[in-house]
C-alpha cells in the first residue's frame, strides 16, 4: 500500500497558498489582498514560508497518513 497523504496534503496547499489567488499576504495596499490575482516577491517569499511550516506540521509532527 502506497501512502497518499504527502502529495495530496502538499497539493491542496499548493492550491489554497497560490499568492493572489485566495488571498496575498502582504497585499498591494493593504496588509491582507483577497482575488486579486497579483503578487509580488515579497508575497511569494511569505506563502513559500507559510506553505513549507504547514506542509512540515501535517507530514511530519502530526505524522498524517492516507492508505488508499
Amino acid at each position: 500500500m502506497n501512502d497518499w497523504a504527502p502529495p495530496i496534503v502538499a497539493s491542496a496547499l499548493f492550491a489554497f497558498l497560490s499568492p493572489g489567488l485566495i488571498l496575498q499576504l502582504p497585499g498591494k495596499q493593504s496588509p491582507v489582498g483577497f482575488l486579486n490575482m497579483k503578487t509580488s516577491w515579497i508575497s511569494i517569499l511569505v506563502h513559500a514560508l507559510i506553505f513549507g511550516l504547514l506542509l512540515m506540521l501535517f507530514l511530519v509532527i502530526l505524522h498524517a497518513h492516507l492508505y488508499i
